[in-house]
Order: structure tokens, then C-alpha cells, then sequence
């Protein structure tokens, strides 16, 4: 049988070398980037989700359609890699007592020496030496701090343990450090350093505690979800696990809780190496989301410079958010199985273990060789790490090894892996992206403001409108009133003129008719006053048509202001009505969405009266307990395989909180539903718990004291049946005063089916007594 050292050595040693070979290996062990060599990168598509080499131009954007990045070209940097001794265990202190330490350290040099024999050594270098007397704070500093730094910056980071088994990977990365605050591991300090850089009303942090067990990836905080799907982006090449539980975390209290909950569920055996050997590659994944500020209050004041309306700038720039991902794996040990003295299950699980170890092993290889191939679908170990090895993270690894000389093969084999890993490159990248819910929801809150400010405007709009217009009809009016009373007087004052020179020209002719000479000579003088008549004549006419021009203007002026008046408000009329249409697609939605619950409810309803055939009166409903036995047993089956009931969906899509809240409701209809749904939920014992921790018991409790409504008293009750077949929620009955409320609701009920859901609530009560 092939030994688990070899497995995850990735890929076997090959022949060994003389010392002065592994001193040139030890000197190029850390390659640096060369100018216009080709970089390794995620091949989308087909391949076999292979990687393939491409050029060192800009890659697309991996943010999607609204992300974007602020270096897409990325930033080389190689995975650092730094060893750890164990110091030797009671067990080995009494079987090596007369042998030598396998391995030599030698921190200041960071080097390592492996110890063939007695004469003859090979020398490895490292970034860091960790000897047994390393503290977890220096470990933590030396490996992980600098990835914690990165990521705080925008970039995803990576820290993983490797080793053999029993050599202390778990107590690098997962020590909780209960009894000891110095024990701390890598996970709880880096969860520290976060926290404390983090602000708490700009920031989140969100993580998933995952574990491989058996080639299936299970969820550590929810142990139901035992068997989550890895989904890979066909653009970007980048994985994600979507069905794995999501928490957000506020404080170290909570990590910490989160934390136990996880180990607790973790799979160990004990082994010949060690007596808690993990059986299974433990994942943390700590999502961080930051808001980047400065940057568009330049862009707005640059944008001011060049003449742009900064507050249009302002309103409409979305906020830039960093998102950045941790990922700590705890990988189980490697391990020979005549050593380990593994057999039947234990046997299966160390096999699948060094399986998965061996595919890592073989894409260290193919990256580290800089192959046209590398095999990350062999696993799903590899498929999880795709961006850690050879991506776009920043990659720190520390390798564990043991100084028992009996194991220096699997010593061997670890040094090898941690050589090979050095000469991997990655291309970090920092990833910023436009918080678009972010600014949708400023948007709302302006769209708000505005339309209440645009009603307000509107009515003073309307109303100076109104006030304008008839100011305006007032002045016409009058005007053409004056306009009217001037014309008149003109036309008489003329008209009296006109009489008045021809009765003094008839005045003239008899006088000349009397007095032709004196005439003559007074002709020119006659003359020159009839002109000067007429001219006069002709300066008052013009006046008055000047007079008329000026009012015509005036009335035209007031005429245009009344238009452009009536235009502006027929343009605020029809935003008036886009709102208005908007208002009623929302209601229409709203509409669509609570005939939706109501039709669900119904489905449950019919549901549970189709199983309700009354064979007892200890059960409410026939064949109930066969029925919660038959799902308990295939409950793990259908939540991985098979469809969910609509209640189910209602309750995941929904959640209880929202339905409890509908019991309250003011409508009857809602309020019979929404108790019928919850009736529903209780059969299920997975949900009973938390509908009890959800204050769901009160409220059923409260509609039995306070429902006129026999319908939701006959549903309450048959749900407090299906609460109490739960001792521990038979004395939370009790204690609020459940039997007297059933007691009086069967005393009140008219329909017998009543009498029978609170006979089935009143026996599954007595039967903790019995």
C-alpha cells in the first residue's frame, strides 16, 4: 500500500541528491518574476478546467458588470512557504531517547538540514524557520499577519498547514486558546487583527466555516447541509460555494462561538499517530467588504474645476467598496497506514485524505514547472485552492514536520512540498467594485425627497399660477378698459376739433365772401393755420396709436407668461403621472406577492386536511406519528436530492420572523393563513425549536385568549398539539397557562373538529406524565 508521506508529497520524490545539488535547489528556491515570461492563469471554458498560460497583458474584470478593478494586470508575488518543528512528544522521548533529531535548524539562516545519516545531510532553504520553541505569536506574525495586511487592503489571501499527521497543523491554525490566551492560533488572531481595523457602520465581515470530508464538502455551522456544490464562473473561472452558510460577524465573542460550533462538528479519529487525528480538510472562509473614502470626493472636486455640476457628480458616482477574501485551511495529515494502523472506516477516510493530498501535490508540480496543464479537477481540494495556487491571491504556507527519525520519510516528503510550493507564482490583485445597492438605496432616499419637494413646489406652483393668471386677466382688463375709455375720448376730443376748425373755416369763407381783399391778404395766413390744424391733428392720432401699440404689447407679453405658465405645468402634470404609474406597478407587485402567500397557505391548508382523518384523540392528525418518523429518516435525503414543499420554500424565502409577525395582522384573512402556515411548520421537529425561540408559542397562546375567530383558534390549537409533542416545550406550556386556555377554547368551540385539535393538545400534554 502506497504510503500517505508520498501522497502528499505530491507527486513522489524522485532520486535523491547530493548535498551540493540541494544547496543550488535551496538557493533558487525563491524565483523571482521575469520580465515578459508568460504567467499561469485560470482557463475558462473547456480543458478540463486546466489552467493555460497567457499573456501578461490586462485581464477582464472579474467584478462583473457593475465591478471594476483598480489593476487588472495584478501584481506578481510567489507563495511564501515557512517550516515548523514539532518538539518531540512523550512517546518519542522513550523510543528515540538514543537517536538523533532528523532535521538541524538553523533560524538565522533560515535553513533546514535533513539528516541522511551520520555524515551526510541535505541543506533547504526557507522564508522562515520555526523552531520548537517558536511561540504562536511569532508564527502568527512571520506567516499570517502579512496575508491579514493584504487582505484588509482589498486583496484575497490564503494560509494553510500542511504536514504529516499529529505534527501540530491544527494547533497552528485552530487553537482556540480557552485555558491559555498565548495558545491562540492563526484563525483567532487573525480574526482579531480584522476586527480591530474595521469600522463597524462602513464595514462587514461575513464567513463560512466548511469542512472536505470524503470528497463532500459539508457545512461545519449548519451539519444538515452535508453535501454543498462548487460553482464556477464560465467567464471569470473564479469558484464559489452558494449554498453554504453565511454568517456575519461583529465581534470576536461571536467568531469565537462560531468557532466551537465548527470543531464540534469536525470528523477526528483516534489513530497510532495521534489520538485526535483530523479526518477531514477544515476551511475558513472570512469575507471582507470595506468602503473606500476620499476617492470620489476628488472626483468631485476635479469635476467641479472642470465646470461639471458637482452635486449632479455627487448624487449619481456610486460608492467604491473593497472586497476581499481569507481563506484558512487546516489540511488533514498525511499518513501511512502500517503506521497509522488504520482499518474498516478510518481505512476509507485516510485513503480519501491522501488522495485529495496528491492531487494538490500534482498542480504544485504542474505550476511549479510551469506546465501547459494543470490538474485541478482531480479534486475538489484542488478546485477550492484554484485561486490560491497559481491565482490572484496572496499565498503564505507553513509546513509541519516531526524530528522522530523513524518518520523522516514523511518528513522528507512534507520539505519536498514546501520546496515545490516556493516556486509557485500568483498575481495578486486588489478588487474594487461600485456599491450600486448602495447608492439605489441613496437614490430612493433623494427620489423621496424629491417627490415631496416637488409636490410641495407643485402646489406653490399652482397656486402662484393661479394667483398669476388672475393678476393677469385683472390687468388685461382693465387695460382694455382704459385703452377703450382713451380711444373714445380721443375719437370725441378729435371729432370736437374737426367741428370746431370747420366752423371757424366757415367763420373765414363769409368773412372773405364780405371782404375780398382783406381776404387775400389774410389768405396764406388761413392757410398756414389749417396746416398746422391738420398737423396737430396727426401728432395726437399717432400718439394715440402709439398709445394702442403699447397696450397691444403689454396684453401679448402677459399672454406668452400665462403659456409658458400652462406648459410648465402640464410638464409637472406628467411626472405626476410617471409617479403615479410607478406607485401602481409597486402596488400591483405587492399584490401579485400576497396572493402568492395566500396561495401557499391554501396548499398547506388542503394539505394538512387531506392527512387529518381523526383516529384519535391523542394525535391531530392519523398516521402523524408514522408519518414524522418516516421524515425523520428520509429528511437528510430530501433536503440534498429531493424538492422542497411549498411551506419550506414560504419559510426559507420568507423567514419565520415575518410569518410569526403576520399573526398580528389586522386583516382575518392574513391573520387565518399566517396561523395556518405556522401549524405547518411545528409538524416538522427541525422547525420546532425555533419557532419556540421566535416567541412563536406566545403568539399561538395569545390568538387562543384572544380570537373571537373559531378558524384560528381550531388551527392555534392543533399547532400548540404539534409543540407539545416535545417535552421540553410541554413544560413552557404548562408554565404560560396552555392547558386553561385549551380548557376554555373547548368549553367556547361549536365545531367538533375543534374539540378534537384541542383533545389532541390536552393528550400530548398528559403524555409527559404518563
Amino acid at each position: 500500500m502506497a504510503s500517505g508521506a508520498r501522497n502528499g508529497g505530491a507527486g513522489g520524490l524522485g532520486s535523491r541528491t547530493s548535498s551540493k545539488m540541494d544547496r543550488q535547489q535551496g538557493s533558487n528556491a525563491t524565483p523571482k518574476a521575469v520580465a515578459g515570461k508568460p504567467r499561469l492563469s485560470a482557463a475558462g471554458g473547456g480543458g478540463g478546467g486546466a489552467y493555460r498560460r497567457t499573456s501578461s497583458g490586462p485581464l477582464p474584470s472579474a467584478g462583473g458588470g457593475g465591478g471594476r478593478n483598480s489593476s487588472d494586470s495584478g501584481v506578481s508575488s510567489r507563495v511564501r512557504v515557512a517550516v515548523r518543528l514539532r518538539p518531540r512528544n512523550a512517546e518519542e522521548q522513550a523510543a528515540d531517547a538514543d537517536f538523533a533529531d532528523c532535521v538541524e535548524l538553523q533560524p538565522e539562516l533560515k535553513r533546514l538540514k535533513l539528516r541522511k545519516n551520520n555524515w551526510e545531510s541535505d541543506t533547504f532553504e526557507f522564508d522562515e524557520v520555526l523552531t520548537e520553541f517558536s511561540s504562536q505569536k511569532r508564527v502568527y506574525e512571520v506567516v499570517a499577519k502579512p496575508v491579514v495586511e493584504s487582505v484588509l487592503e482589498g486583496y484575497n489571501g490564503t494560509i494553510m498547514a500542511y504536514g504529516q499527521t499529529g505534527t501540530g497543523k491544527t494547533f497552528t491554525l485552530g487553537r482556540l486558546g480557552d485555558e491559555d490566551t498565548a495558545a491562540r492560533g492563526i484563525m483567532v488572531r487573525a480574526m482579531e487583527d480584522i476586527l480591530a481595523d474595521i469600522k463597524p457602520e462602513t464595514d462587514t465581515i461575513s464567513l463560512s466555516y466548511l469542512q472536505l470530508y470524503m470528497e463532500m464538502i459539508q457545512d461545519l455551522l449548519d451539519p444538515v447541509n452535508d453535501n454543498i456544490a462548487i460553482v464556477e464562473d464560465p467567464r471569470t473561472g473564479d469558484v464559489s460555494l452558494p449554498g453554504a452558510t453565511v454568517v456575519e460577524v461583529r465581534d470576536q465573542k461571536s467568531f469565537m462561538d462560531l468557532l466551537r460550533i465548527g470543531e464540534a462538528h469536525r470528523v477526528a479519529a483516534n489513530t497510532k499517530l495521534n489520538t485526535e487525528s483530523s479526518r477531514s480538510h477544515a476551511i475558513l472562509m472570512v469575507n471582507v467588504r470595506r468602503a473606500v473614502k476620499g476617492r470620489n470626493e476628488m472626483d468631485v472636486s476635479m469635476s467641479a474645476e472642470n465646470g461639471h455640476s458637482s452635486s449632479m457628480m455627487g448624487s449619481l458616482r456610486p460608492p467604491i467598496v473593497r472586497k476581499s477574501k481569507l481563506v484558512v485551511v487546516d489540511l488533514a495529515g498525511s499518513e501511512r497506514i502500517d503506521k497509522s494502523g488504520s482499518e474498516g472506516h478510518t481505512l476509507e477516510e485516510a485513503k480519501s485524505i491522501n488522495l485529495s493530498l496528491s492531487s494538490l501535490g500534482k498542480c504544485i508540480n504542474a505550476l511549479a514547472e510551469s506546465s501547459a496543464h494543470v490538474p485541478v479537477r482531480d479534486s475538489k481540494l484542488t478546485r477550492l485552492l484554484k485561486d490560491s495556487f497559481g491565482g490572484t491571491a496572496r499565498t503564505s504556507l507553513v509546513v509541519t514536520i516531526g524530528p522522530s527519525p523513524r518518520h523522516r520519510g514523511e518528513t522528507t516528503s512534507t520539505i519536498m512540498f514546501g520546496q515545490r510550493a516556493m516556486k509557485v507564482q500568483n498575481m495578486v490583485k486588489l478588487k474594487e467594485e461600485f456599491d450600486y445597492k448602495s447608492l439605489c438605496r441613496r437614490l430612493d432616499i433623494e427620489l423621496d425627497k424629491l417627490i415631496a419637494e416637488n409636490e410641495r413646489q407643485r402646489k406653490y406652483f399652482d397656486d402662484e399660477v393661479e394667483r398669476i393668471t388672475t393678476e393677469a386677466q385683472c390687468r388685461v382688463a382693465e387695460a382694455e378698459r382704459e385703452c377703450k375709455i382713451a380711444l373714445e375720448n380721443e375719437k370725441m376730443k378729435y371729432h370736437q376739433e374737426y367741428l370746431d376748425s370747420i366752423k371757424i373755416l366757415e367763420e373765414k369763407w363769409k368773412v372773405h365772401q364780405q371782404s375780398p381783399k382783406k381776404q387775400v391778404k389774410k389768405e396764406p395766413t388761413s392757410s398756414g393755420d389749417v396746416q398746422d390744424l391738420l398737423q396737430n391733428e396727426k401728432m395726437l392720432r399717432q400718439s394715440a396709436e402709439d398709445d394702442s401699440n403699447d397696450l397691444r404689447n403689454q396684453l401679448s407679453h402677459w399672454k406668452k407668461m400665462e403659456a409658458t405658465a400652462t406648459a410648465e405645468v402640464v410638464k409637472l402634470r406628467r411626472m405626476l403621472d410617471t409617479e403615479a404609474s410607478q406607485k401602481d406597478k409597486l402596488e400591483e407587485e405587492i399584490a401579485v406577492l400576497k396572493s402568492q402567500l395566500m396561495q401557499l397557505s391554501l396548499d398547506a391548508d388542503e394539505t394538512r386536511m387531506s392527512l387529518d382523518t381523526g383516529d384519535g384523540p391523542g394525535k391531530i392528525f392519523p398516521g402523524l406519528d408514522s408519518l414524522m418518523s418516516h421524515t425523520r429518516s428520509s429528511q437528510p435525503r430530501e433536503q440534498s436530492n429531493g424538492p422542497k414543499a411549498p411551506v419550506a420554500k414560504l419559510f426559507e424565502q420568507v423567514g419565520l420572523q415575518k410569518i410569526l409577525s403576520l399573526l398580528e395582522s389586522e386583516e382575518p384573512d392574513v391573520r387565518v393563513h399566517a396561523v395556518k402556515v405556522v401549524a405547518n411548520l411545528a409538524a416538522e421537529e427541525a422547525n420546532q425549536e425555533k419557532i419556540v425561540e421566535a416567541g412563536g408559542l406566545t403568539s399561538l397562546l395569545m390568538l387562543l385568549r384572544s380570537s373571537e375567530d373559531e378558524t384560528i383558534r381550531r388551527v392555534a390549537a392543533g399547532a400548540i398539539a404539534n409543540l407539545a409533542m416535545n417535552e421540553t416545550n410541554q413544560d413552557l406550556i404548562m408554565a404560560q397557562g396552555g392547558v386553561t386556555l385549551l380548557s376554555m377554547t373547548a368549553s367556547d368551540a361549536e365545531d367538533p373538529q375543534t374539540l378534537r385539535m384541542v383533545a389532541g393538545a390536552i393528550a400530548n400534554l398528559c403524555g409527559n406524565g404518563t
